[in-house]
């Protein structure tokens, strides 16, 4: 139409573009995997780009601390659901472009039927077991993954999962023990970090979709923003590979929580969160130190150990800024930063049983498992720590 090419007239000069190139675009269809952090400048600038179809999957609502980096929804969406908010804001930016919202978890049963139907998938996932879902569904489904990660300072981009080229688990066969790579909301991420990897993320889907220049197929280009400096890894299709490899063993999707190591026994899940036997690194037992169990509990167990006569010792293993925002320190919680407590162990008194909790569970199931090595008896640990303490026993507590 006239408006559009007035819209895309910068577009339509580029002779790597021009007319047949921003068509091209405007027929096809993108599955964005999250409306956060990498998400959100990725949507606003393939919206602009005029790609014409924009299906997003997120089944969350807008919160404060999205704001920093989520430049997709404003103060005033605090509330909403992010596929409201995203589609309003994508509407505005763009109202030639169909946002088809998809308010789900992405999950084994329904990840091939979403990202069949689209032709380039843009993982902006922040954890391992749906970038490990989002991978392998891609694969099965001949769809390039255009992946970003970020935390801290440091990001990460690359294009997995192409014809010929390796996918993330040619890369990261195995996902790290649960609790060894903190997320952004333990770690923390520069706000303009995910805008800078969520750009780059947009750049490569709109080369795949006209075809031209070099997609970071076969490399992982790696950013640190503190140093301004961009690494590059070449990266080539491993033949063993599980899933992408000439004789795959694995043919369909699995249970990801349980192949993150995220479900099942706590005793087994912690054993894989510490360092390993005869490792001088944070939390290795001391010679002659005992062996306890460590037992996961839910709030409202948790609440009735509190509230008990005889309560637990309550340790807070997060950082001295997330208790400021919310703690329970009303039941006499204790805080000692995970990356303290080996120090304190012996601070803590022998007599009574220990129950560990910090934001989600994943600080608090390595704590547990130390202190159950240093001291003994049994250890608790609050699943899903104080967000879901929030959510199921004290909705006034503020979440981040």
């Amino acid at each position: 139409s006239r408006p559009e090419l007035i819209r895309y007239a910068r577009h339509l000069v580029l002779p790597e573009v021009g007319p047949a190139g921003q068509a091209r675009l405007k027929d096809a269809r993108v599955l964005l995997v999250g409306a956060g952090g990498l998400g959100s400048p990725a949507a606003l600038y393939l919206a602009a780009a005029g790609v014409g179809t924009l299906g997003i999957v997120d089944h969350d609502v807008v919160d404060a601390t999205n704001l920093q980096r989520q430049v997709l929804h404003g103060t005033s969406d605090v509330g909403r659901s992010k596929l409201d908010s995203a589609a309003e804001t994508l509407a505005e930016v763009n109202p030639h472009v169909r946002v088809e919202r998809h308010e789900a978890r992405l999950t084994s049963e329904n990840a091939l039927a979403l990202l069949g139907d689209y032709e380039v998938v843009v993982d902006g996932t922040d954890n391992f077991p749906t970038r490990y879902l989002v991978n392998d569904a891609c694969v099965l489904t001949g769809r390039p993954n255009v992946y970003g990660s970020v935390l801290r300072w440091e990001g990460q981009a690359s294009v997995f999962a192409a014809p010929g080229g390796p996918c993330y688990r040619c890369l990261f066969r195995e996902p790290p023990p649960p609790g060894l790579v903190p997320n952004c909301a333990e770690g923390g991420v520069l706000g303009v970090l995910p805008g800078i990897i969520g750009s780059l993320q947009a750049l490569e889907t709109i080369k795949l979709l006209l075809g031209v220049g070099e997609p970071l197929v076969g490399r992982l280009l790696i950013f640190d923003a503190l140093a301004l400096d961009w690494r590059e890894v070449r990266l080539r299709r491993n033949p063993e590979c599980p899933v992408c490899g000439d004789e795959p063993t694995q043919r369909g999707l699995i249970d990801y929580e349980d192949f993150c190591g995220l479900r099942g026994g706590t005793d087994a899940a912690a054993s894989a969160a510490a360092p390993a036997e005869g490792s001088a690194g944070e939390g290795a037992p001391r010679d002659g130190a005992g062996r306890g169990s460590v037992e996961e509990i839910d709030p409202s167990e948790a609440y009735r150990l509190l509230t008990s006569d005889d309560p637990p010792l309550l340790l807070d293993v997060r950082e001295p800024h997330e208790w400021g925002i919310c703690n329970l320190e009303r039941y006499g919680a204790r805080l000692v930063p995970l990356t303290a407590l080996a120090d304190q162990v012996d601070t803590l008194p022998d007599e009574r049983p220990v129950l560990v909790y910090c934001r989600s569970g994943g600080r608090s199931l390595k704590a547990a498992r130390l202190l159950a090595a240093e001291r003994g008896g049994p250890v608790l640990n609050l699943r899903g720590g104080i967000l879901a303490w929030a959510e199921t026993v004290d909705p006034s507590l503020p979440r981040y």
